[in-house]
């Protein structure tokens, strides 16, 4: 069964530079994983990540953890 995501965020760590990633929280409610896709190619593959390790890598953006290019 496919479910299409709807109502994408984007992410408010991404900046101005085109390096924007975009999220759909509705659809990570409602199966529990959490789609996630380019914002400059919405048509392109999306990446479906499980609930507990989207959360695990979002935690580790906000403290710092991975260096910018």
């Amino acid at each position: 069964m496919t479910i299409e995501p709807r109502n994408w965020r984007k992410s408010s760590y991404s900046g101005g530079g085109g390096s924007c990633v975009e999220w759909a929280p509705a659809h990570a409610t409602a199966t529990g994983t959490v789609p996630v896709r380019d914002s400059k190619n919405p048509s392109g593959p999306i990446l479906n990540l499980p609930a507990d390790a989207f959360t695990s890598f979002v935690t580790e953006v906000k403290a710092g953890g991975f260096s910018t290019f």
